[in-house]
Formats: structure tokens, C-alpha cells, sequence
């Protein structure tokens, strides 16, 4: 069981819950923490959801690592796994992350769900601010009357102030707007799947 076959295993599951809803972003390789890491898939709505995928031919020696730096930014987060890493996987994320088994099935995979994902109360605000660009962090701080001052600084200094700016819940809300509105991802047309790292679905 390769990881591209996990992948589009949850590539069609997530079309499929999402079908239809105009609302919903489903992004691949989506970069947090100022680009630095990246998750496997993402879903972007009335919340922020990762995937994060470990086939049977992976190791969990990243995934303690990757759950701090997940649990910073996404209100939910899904490890997709072969059987094998489920038992380990547990002492190494938080209760509310959700668990999807990948099991083979014939030419493909099958998800089973383990274990529901709950909510995360802990996001970072300030990580949360840097998922915008420059511009995205100023429209947003120009329509809360809040980007004097800022205008010409720096990205990190005005994430800064996004995220000292507004509450978490009014943060969220614009940050996931903006990415849902964003048309192109690292400077590439969202629709060039052949040259996009960060690829649109829905």
C-alpha cells in the first residue's frame, strides 16, 4: 500500500462529504507555519481540518513533531494510517485528533474509521495570521481599521498585528475567508494541477 493510494482514497472521500458545497476548499500540500511545514491535505470551510497521511511504508519518527506544529494552526486534525501505526500513533497525538485505518482493498484502499476527531481549543493565534499573504494580512487589518501604523511593515509584523488585533474566532473566520477566496497558491494558477504544489480539488 503506497501513499498515493491512501491519498486518493481520502481525495474521494473528502469530495464525496463535500460534494456540491461551494463553501468548502479541499487543498493538497497546504503549507502552515510560514511554508515551513506542510500537511497532506486540508479542508477549509466553517473550519480548518488536516490530513495527515501515514501508508504502510512510512515511520512515525516525524508524526510527534508534525502533531505540535498541526495542533497550533488546524481546528481539526485527522491522521489517515495504515493498521499497523494505529496502536504506536496514539501516545503520539491528542485524544481529538480523528483516526481513519487505510486497509487494503483490491487494486485501491478502504478507510475505516477508528476514532472521531474532536476540537481543538488550543490554535496559536499568531500561526493562524501567518496561513494569509502580506497583502491578505492588510485588506483584512484595512477593513478592521487596524493597519495604520503597519502599512509598510514587514509580513511577519503585520501578522503580528492581525493576530493581536482581533479575537480567535473573528481571526479564524477571516483567515479561512481569505484562503477560500485566494485564486492562485504559490504563484501559480489554482486550476495548473501539472505545476501547482498546493492543488484545489473542490
Amino acid at each position: 500500500m503506497r501513499d498515493v493510494d491512501v491519498r486518493i482514497a481520502v481525495r474521494g472521500l473528502l469530495a464525496s462529504e463535500h460534494l456540491g458545497d461551494p463553501d468548502t476548499r479541499i487543498v493538497e500540500e497546504m503549507g502552515i507555519w510560514n511554508g515551513a511545514v506542510r500537511v497532506d491535505l486540508a479542508v477549509i470551510n466553517g473550519e480548518m481540518a488536516g490530513y495527515e497521511i501515514k501508508s504502510a511504508k512510512d515511520t512515525l519518527s516525524r508524526l510527534p513533531a508534525q502533531a505540535a506544529l498541526y495542533n497550533a494552526v488546524f481546528d481539526r486534525v485527522h491522521l489517515v494510517a495504515a493498521e499497523k501505526h494505529v496502536s504506536p500513533a496514539i501516545d503520539e497525538i491528542p485524544a481529538w485528533w480523528g483516526i481513519l485505518i487505510a486497509v487494503p482493498a483490491g487494486d485501491g484502499v478502504r478507510l475505516e474509521c477508528f476514532r472521531q476527531s474532536g476540537i481543538n481549543d488550543d490554535v496559536q493565534p499568531i500561526q493562524i495570521a501567518r496561513l494569509l499573504w502580506r497583502d491578505e494580512v492588510l485588506a483584512v487589518l484595512e477593513r478592521h481599521q487596524a493597519a495604520r501604523g503597519v502599512r509598510s511593515a514587514t509580513r511577519e509584523k503585520v501578522a503580528s498585528r492581525l493576530a493581536d488585533t482581533l479575537g480567535i474566532d473573528e481571526l479564524r473566520f477571516e483567515v479561512r475567508t481569505c484562503l477560500k477566496r485566494r485564486e492562485t497558491w504559490l504563484g501559480q494558477p489554482v486550476g495548473n494541477q501539472g505545476q501547482v504544489a498546493v492543488r484545489c480539488i473542490a
